[in-house]
């Protein structure tokens, strides 16, 4: 029987294929008591060593096929894995208690699990809860001799139906035959829907309901542009999907005749089309989509790729390489941006309540234990100047006192390379992200002491907010058209061209459809993001008229008071 599902568009395209639903196998087991506990600890020493060899493989993928930020979540798994404290517990309940494996491995997880869940108000440590939990379902699995459904065997073309996918999971897809995915749970900004946007596979999450409605194998239309769903579609609808993916595909054709072209609007204004970037790997996806700069270079990914920090010489080779590879094109380097969520196994953190409004990024370079990473990193960059064009920006910034601190330690280094009579750019841009609102609000003054701002919307959205955009429960207020962010960025924009200084954005918000627009006409100058975002927003800017858009920032900010009220200004000033 036909019924038609909605859902949240997460990554763009339409697909008509059988589903695969992708369940979880039976876990259930009996807890009983053993005599040979040896057996047991054997048993589980051999369940985790082929788990550790099944996520290596998923992490080698990953990283084929989504570059290393993606594959990076697959190293928390394997930490897992191998955390002594975890096993050596696991084995103390095997031979106290004289229970098998299986009993002794849940056991342990579910209090890791529930400790972590309790602490309801750090985002890190219930994120290592799902790790835990994704992992003891390995181990399980292979404890139990049940197979665990994989992806990456999948052979026909099929539309991938789960209530979540993990990061593991969406790994695994093979885009020649994996058309799309459909979930139960998530949002626009969860794990799987920007690994889809990488893959470029159509993706609907959110529906709520897709797993008790379709059956193995029965027909699914997917459109990841609208958010639709359609179970078992008659031939009149399978026609429309069809229809509307080859539109797709006819409307991808026609950006790519973009890709060496300038950004220009209908009145002739350029913007700079930007992208984001992990590793220097992911400067040929940069290429591919017509890029005319980085906007940013996560560093971070130097660290956390590695097992101890990176050498000067490490970090020199990697943005000699992308300043190169970018042929004198702008890139924006953002030094180190640790804590919060990403963790490195060598550098001991405390424990927070809050980590990621706590010890993190800028404020762990400016301390006594950053001070020699932040100094070797800024070396590294100031020598690296040389060989391309080099920006500068310091992410986490509060206070015009870390600006200055920062800088201090920038011409510091600088100097003594040049005494050192090692070569150094003449001009180096140095700037900050401004995420933090106390940032924003202030951008008057410190425009007056940077050479540009970057926007990051991800954090500044839920910071001004007060809203946890991976939180299902409360995700609704991650509102980049909210009347309060665009006042915000208004400003920012505003006070950096009284300087005479540029103004960028690095975070998704840059590359949303319905945000361009109104980003247009507040004036912004630099439009980084996702790399496979950029044609389809230069096409979408090349049939705008910046006047007509600035008539609809101003009356966005000063006459609208809900997204919803702006989102209806943005469809009648660009509708065609």
């Amino acid at each position: 029987m036909v019924e038609m599902l909605k859902g949240i568009a997460a990554s763009d395209g339409v697909a008509v294929a059988k589903a695969y639903l992708l369940t979880q196998p039976d876990l259930t087991f009996t807890k009983v008591t053993v005599e040979d506990t040896s057996v047991e600890e054997t048993r589980l020493d051999e369940a985790l060593t082929m788990s550790s060899g099944e996520l290596q493989k998923i992490r080698d993928k990953a990283a084929q096929t989504l570059g290393e930020e993606e594959a990076q979540v697959f190293d928390a798994h394997m930490m897992v894995l191998s955390d002594p404290e975890m096993v050596s517990q696991i084995k103390q309940n095997i031979s106290d208690n004289k229970v098998n494996a299986e009993a002794a491995l849940k056991e342990v997880t579910d209090m890791y699990i529930g400790m972590f869940e309790a602490m309801e108000d750090n985002e890190y440590m219930r994120e290592r809860a799902a790790d835990i939990r994704d992992v003891t379902k390995r181990v399980l699995a292979h404890l139990l001799g049940v197979t665990i459904a994989d992806p990456s065997m999948i052979d026909e073309e099929v539309v991938v139906v789960a209530h979540d996918l993990t990061p593991s999971d969406t790994a695994q897809l093979d885009r020649n035959f994996v058309k799309a995915f459909v979930t139960d749970i998530g949002g626009r900004t969860s794990h799987s829907a920007i690994m889809a946007r990488s893959l470029e596979i159509p993706a609907i999450v959110g529906t709520k309901e897709i797993t008790s409605k379709v059956k193995n194998g029965e027909l699914l239309a997917v459109n990841g542009i609208e958010g639709d769903v359609v179970i078992d579609p008659t031939e009149e609808q399978k026609t429309e999907f069809i229809q509307a993916a080859e539109n797709f595909e006819k409307q991808k054709a026609e950006w790519d005749k973009l890709k060496n072209a300038q950004t220009v609007t209908a009145d002739g204004k350029h913007f700079e089309l930007a992208a984001n970037i992990g590793t220097p790997k992911d400067l040929e996806g940069v290429h591919n989509n017509g890029a005319e700069a980085v906007g940013l270079y996560r560093t971070e990914f130097l660290y956390m790729d590695a097992p101890d920090f990176p050498t000067e010489e490490d970090q020199f080779e990697a943005y000699k390489s992308v300043l190169e590879g970018m042929d004198g094109k702008p890139v924006v380097v953002r030094t180190m941006d640790i804590g919060g969520d990403k963790k490195l196994s060598y550098l001991q953190l405390p424990d927070e309540m809050n980590p990621f409004l706590g010890y993190r990024a800028l404020r762990i370079s400016l301390s006594e234990l950053g001070d020699s990473m932040f100094r070797t990193q800024l070396r590294a960059l100031l020598r690296a100047s040389a060989f391309g064009q080099l920006r500068i920006m310091f992410p986490m910034v509060a206070t015009l006192q870390e600006f200055r601190q920062a800088k201090k330690m920038y011409e510091e280094e600088r100097q003594k390379l040049i005494d050192e009579g090692v070569t150094v750019a003449d001009k180096i841009e140095v700037g900050i992200m401004i995420e933090i609102p106390a940032a924003a609000v202030l951008a008057d003054q410190f425009a007056k002491e940077v050479d540009f701002f970057s926007i990051g919307t991800n954090d500044l959205i839920q910071y001004t907010m007060a809203a946890d955009r991976m939180n299902e429960r409360v995700s609704y207020l991650y509102q980049p058209y909210n009347p309060s962010i665009l006042r915000l960025v208004k400003h920012v924009v505003e006070s950096a061209h009284k300087e005479g200084k540029w103004a960028g954005m690095c975070g998704e918000m840059a590359g949303d459809q319905t945000a361009v627009p109104l980003l247009m006409g507040i004036g912004l100058d630099e439009f980084s993001m996702s790399a496979t975002s950029i044609l389809k927003t230069r096409s979408l800017m090349k049939r705008l008229d910046t006047t007509k858009m600035a008539e609809l920032a101003n009356r966005a900010v000063s006459e609208c008071v809900t997204m919803e009220e702006v989102q209806a200004l943005v469809e009648e000033y660009t509708a065609e």
